[in-house]
């Protein structure tokens, strides 16, 4: 299959554009920059009373990375609403390869299944880079599980030095847990202020900063496990995560 090269993929998200497909089984993407793009900002996000109770309880195991494919898979799958998905084979394996070169992360939620075992029962993905965290898709087999996955990713970020959560387009889901759209201009600046200037070139205004690099998604949601180990928590991870997004809100 000819996937998109990792460089080419990552230079596109450092660009301010992204690749879908129309269908599951077109071979073609192309590329897209829209007008109004939808960002999180990581010091607004709103936790409503319920995914608070959801977050205390511990119903999920979250964890990073563990299943990126499963979690690719899931968000391709067909939904209810459509039959049709963005998510092409061709797009899939271009994002494994990027995953495999350290640039494509996964938020899993789990649930016993019926023999015991683990079961994913909700997750997203999405490109990271500096102080950037590019959300592609989300999935949820149960209530509240892709609003946990991305509580934790705010949480992640927000202890990653992460500067900008791009959402790309706009849902009733994200504006409710805070996100909002500003116009592609707005966009361009805040994700060039979140990447660092190259060596010897002046900063203009709205550029990043020579220090700009950051940690990346994973070191950021080990570092909160390590955080809600110190602080006694490490059997109930989801409290910690509700107080650091209740502290730092």
């Amino acid at each position: 299959m000819n996937i998109i090269d990792p460089n080419l993929l990552l230079l596109a998200y450092r660009s301010g554009i992204f690749p879908m497909a129309d269908a599951r089984d077109d071979p073609e993407i192309f590329w897209v920059e829209p007008r109004q793009r939808a960002i999180l900002p990581l010091d607004g996000f709103h936790c409503s009373r319920s995914l608070a109770r959801t977050l205390k309880r511990g119903r999920f195991t979250v964890t990073c990375n563990q299943a990126f494919s499963q979690v690719m898979e899931q968000c391709a799958a067909p939904r209810e609403d459509s039959e049709e998905t963005w998510i092409s084979e061709r797009i899939a394996a271009s994002y494994r390869a990027l995953h495999e070169a350290g640039h494509a992360h996964s938020i899993e939620c789990w649930q016993p299944g019926p023999d015991g075992e683990p079961e994913l029962v909700g997750g997203l993905y999405g490109v990271g880079f500096d102080r950037v965290f590019c959300g592609e898709s989300m999935f949820s087999r149960v209530p509240d599980a892709s609003k946990v996955a991305l509580a934790w990713l705010v949480a992640a970020l927000r202890r990653a030095g992460c500067q900008l959560l791009d959402c790309q387009f706009m849902t009733g889901h994200l504006a409710s847990m805070g996100a909002i759209e500003v116009p592609q201009s707005r966009y361009l600046k805040l994700l060039r202020r979140a990447q660092p200037v190259p060596a010897g070139e002046a900063g203009a205004e709205g550029e990043g900063s020579g220090d700009a690099v950051a940690v990346g998604l994973p070191e950021g949601f080990a570092a909160l496990l390590e955080d809600a180990e110190s602080a006694g928590l490490s059997s109930s991870p989801g409290n910690f995560i509700l107080q650091s997004l209740t502290h730092t809100s």
